[in-house]
């Protein structure tokens, strides 16, 4: 799950981490009186969407009166957001974040994330902030520091020091440093974060080291011990699709192919979409029905496919073990029928109850490709969908 930046700044100064003061507003009257409320002389104004590259794209804004804080406002509030992140239909601005000013000597880098390879949460630093952290990576990835955290010991002093020796800070900066890093590495841990970034980190004038800017990801099988953050939540920034799987316990992402794929375990999906890709097409969507899928939740998974205008083509590959294929295929079936299906779909059924799911298939007179294995049924959905364009 994602939050907006103001939110995560909230949740981080709970934790003891440096932030400027802001407000979040709704209109351009709320702008105005935020601006006026935090008081000083220079405000930024920032549109608040689950994405980055905000600034690139004309998302955030220096304003030097309350006046040119609402005359901002107006302009932000409903407009079309496009970044890197978004994706060319971008995302729609409808609330803003009104921070101070700040004299700004340095712009860092600092991240944490769960590093499956080693186990451990590993913090990210770079002296290059500011940028996309994936172009410094590409381009100068001498420039990037990984300290990785054994979770059996938490962050020790001397990894925070590592990351501020790191990232050429000096003096007193030194200690403002530890003590953001430690608050950080709480917060993450604490919260049960997936990711923290602080993009820029900055080191202002008066030496001090606080957060610009900052984003938080969430781990959704952790959500129930934390319901202040899950209440965060907000769906307009989700698609609509994924919304939906995710209240019938469906694992749905939507992708730019034109394939649609209905898979039980991730593992397997992730399979299946290599190898649609490996002969010629193109997969629109992981989704993972799950082990325990009903035939109505089948049907569920169907529309949700159907609901990407771009999906030309299905391929069903289920695996048998706890899920029984005569249930999918009842599924399949009810599914086709009751959407009047008009795009090809092949179904490759193995495991439990697989003669009888095979049966069920054949007997249904549908329009149904059956496929004996999976590279089989890769290569009839990606001829079945070449031929249909």
């Amino acid at each position: 799950m994602n939050i907006h930046e103001y939110q995560a700044k909230s949740l981080l100064q709970k934790f003891g981490v440096a932030t400027l003061s802001g407000a979040v507003a709704f209109s351009a009257d709320e702008a105005a009186a935020a601006a006026k409320s935090l008081g000083g002389e220079l405000w930024v104004v920032k549109a608040q969407i689950h994405a980055g590259g905000r600034g690139k794209a004309g998302g955030v804004k220096l304003a030097k009166s309350p006046e040119e804080v609402a005359a901002i406002a107006r302009q932000m509030l409903g407009m079309t957001l496009v970044t890197k992140q978004t994706g060319p239909a971008g995302r729609v601005v409808k609330r803003l974040y009104i921070e101070s000013g700040c004299d700004i000597r340095r712009e860092l880098y600092l991240g944490m994330l769960v590093d499956r390879a080693s186990a451990a949460v590993t913090i990210i630093a770079s002296t290059e902030g500011g940028m996309d952290i994936e172009e410094v990576a590409a381009k100068t990835p001498e420039k990037i520091l990984k300290v990785p955290v054994d979770p059996a010991t938490g962050l020790m002093p001397h990894h925070a020091r590592q990351v501020a020796y790191g990232l050429g800070l000096e003096g007193d900066q030194i200690a403002s440093a530890v003590k953001f890093v430690t608050a950080c590495y709480r917060a993450f841990a604490e919260l049960d974060a997936s990711v923290v970034e602080i993009n820029p980190l900055v080191v202002t004038g008066a030496g001090q080291v606080l957060a610009l800017d900052a984003k938080m990801n969430f781990d959704d099988n952790a959500l129930f011990r934390h319901k202040d953050v899950a209440a965060l939540r907000d769906e307009n920034e989700e698609d609509p699709a994924e919304l939906e799987a995710g209240k019938h316990e469906l694992n749905y992402i939507k992708l730019d192919g034109n394939i649609g794929c209905m898979v039980n375990g991730a593992g397997l999906a992730m399979a299946t979409m290599d190898i649609i890709q490996l002969y010629g097409g193109k997969p629109a969507n992981f989704l993972d029905v799950g082990g325990g899928a009903t035939k109505e939740r089948v049907t569920v998974a169907f529309k949700i496919i159907l609901s990407d205008p771009n999906v030309k083509g299905i391929l069903v590959n289920i695996f048998g073990g706890i899920m029984r294929c005569d249930v999918i295929a009842e599924g399949v079936v009810a599914a086709a029928r009751e959407l009047s299906l008009q795009v090809p779909l092949v179904v490759r059924l193995e495991g439990t109850n697989v003669e009888l799911g095979k049966a069920i298939l054949a007997k249904s007179g549908l329009a149904i490709l059956s496929a004996d294995n999976l590279a089989d049924a890769a290569e009839k959905v990606v001829r079945a969908v070449k031929g249909a364009a």
